[in-house]
């Protein structure tokens, strides 16, 4: 491609009255306000004096900026351009908005975590942002913590942790089916050195309570999948008692190890792993990487009452000789392990697979490092705090845009869904107390726009009698 003109030929102004930048917005957050953002926020948010007047009104306008690809409180200036003043009533000043997060108090961003869940089981309710698989397989309730970087010593419970970054921790809850993408339940922020099941039980709670209240969700099977940090009995009690199954990486101590020993030579089946080829004879797989199982009790150092009874599925690869080259090879065959508890009903391999995809929630972690969460604006931790609540609202705001524009875009991710559907250009006109938005001809994703905007402004459904 190239410049069709010479530089004496083009010229630039910034006058464009009628202009913006983000159409997309408009489809976005009518969804938004069908779901009940604005009057969930108005009911339920109680930030005290001038700096909270029109919550509702600052969360969407929030919500808005981060959905256009705000990552600080001076980039939700994007909103207050060209013709946004057409589109949009009570367009905020950054300084505003800024002020309102600083007036948050740990209650507050415990409202606004209502708030979060809430939109959510409405947003389900508007478009089919997650459905149970048909066959009645597990739905997967993901918890998992990351580190926001931060720099300075200005940020209230910044601190090193066990990354050794300073930061601040944020742990999300996300619940996926088998062949759809990861929304998020519930999440919490805490101070950069907090350990990684801290405060996850009541996360669990919440989300799987969540999790119940979503549309045609109710009844399914739920299985909770976590990494060895959260092998703790409170987190995996948590989750059992809210109906779950569970699928934890365990540590590997002396008893793991004891059972490890004992499952027999023949107890081992190989899988698909690396490298891994499939024998069309035999219809197996030739791989390196074997899997089986064994009965566990776990917690056995409690009281009798506390223990859970269940199943240890192992992985073993084997263990490379860095010395082999040079001729020095082993007497024996050495591997190393990777062990998890679970209660659930899958078979050996299946069940190995199936914990392996928890690490789906890596993905939600670094799609939001790379849209709201880029930054963490405010010096105080409860403004972070709710910074964090409204960019899961976002994410999930996102989500349900991608699902309802059905164009292939489920599964991508917040800067490809932006890209497509929000961050369009648009030249707004009004004739007869109408506007019109006139985008550009022959945009690419215009079938899936226009699915979206039909969606978002077609009237409510009849309410059944």
């Amino acid at each position: 491609m190239q410049v069709s003109h010479t530089a004496a030929a083009v010229s630039a102004s910034f006058d464009g009255s009628n202009l913006v930048s983000s159409a997309g917005l408009v489809p976005a957050m009518k969804l938004a306000e069908k779901a009940g953002l604005l009057s969930l926020a108005d009911r339920w948010l109680s930030v005290a004096t001038d700096k909270g007047a029109n919550a509702g009104l600052k969360v969407v306008s929030l919500v808005a900026g981060m959905l256009a690809g705000a990552d600080a409180i001076d980039d939700m200036t994007v909103l207050r351009h060209g013709g946004m003043r057409k589109l949009f009533a009570q367009l905020y000043a950054p300084s505003t908005l800024g002020s309102f997060l600083r007036a948050f108090t740990f209650g507050h961003v415990r409202q606004l975590d209502a708030i979060a869940s809430r939109f959510l089981i409405s947003l389900a309710a508007l478009s089919p942002l997650i459905s149970p698989e048909p066959d009645g397989d597990y739905v997967f309730l993901d918890v998992d913590d990351t580190i926001i970087e931060v720099h300075g010593h200005q940020k209230q419970g910044a601190s090193f942790g066990y990354s050794g970054v300073r930061g601040l921790n944020a742990i999300l809850a996300t619940v996926k089916t088998a062949t759809g993408t990861p929304i998020i339940l519930a999440q919490r922020l805490r101070r950069g050195a907090a350990s990684s099941p801290h405060g996850a039980t009541r996360l669990i709670r919440d989300a799987l309570a969540t999790l119940s209240r979503l549309p045609g969700i109710g009844t399914a099977r739920v299985l909770f999948r976590a990494d060895s940090a959260f092998y703790t009995f409170v987190a995996i009690h948590a989750a059992m008692a809210g109906g779950a199954d569970v699928s934890v990486t365990a540590r590997l101590d002396s008893a793991v190890r004891k059972r490890i020993a004992a499952i027999p030579a023949t107890g081992w089946t190989p899988i698909k792993y690396t490298h891994a080829i499939f024998d069309e004879d035999t219809r197996t797989w030739i791989s390196d990487a074997e899997v089986a199982e064994i009965p566990y009790t776990a917690f056995t150092s409690r009281k009798k009452a506390d223990h859970i009874l269940g199943r240890l599925v192992v992985r073993r690869i084997p263990e490379l000789n860095k010395q082999k080259l040079a001729g020095q090879t082993t007497l024996f065959d050495l591997h190393r392990f990777h062990a998890f508890f679970t209660t659930s009903t899958l078979d050996t391999v299946t069940a190995d697979k199936t914990h392996r995809a928890h690490a789906a929630i890596d993905l939600v972690n670094s799609d939001l490092k790379n849209s709201a969460l880029a930054h963490l604006p405010s010096g105080v931790f409860a403004a972070n705090a709710a910074w964090l609540a409204l960019a899961v609202i976002a994410f999930n705001l996102t989500r349900a845009a991608a699902v309802t524009a059905g164009t292939g875009l489920a599964r991508a991710t917040t800067a490809t869904i932006r890209r497509k559907l929000i961050n369009i250009p648009a030249r707004t006109a009004s004739s007869a107390r109408r506007i019109t938005l006139h985008l550009p001809e022959n945009w690419p994703w215009e079938t899936g726009w226009a699915h979206l905007f039909d969606h978002a402004f077609a009237p409510p459904s009849p309410t059944p009698t």
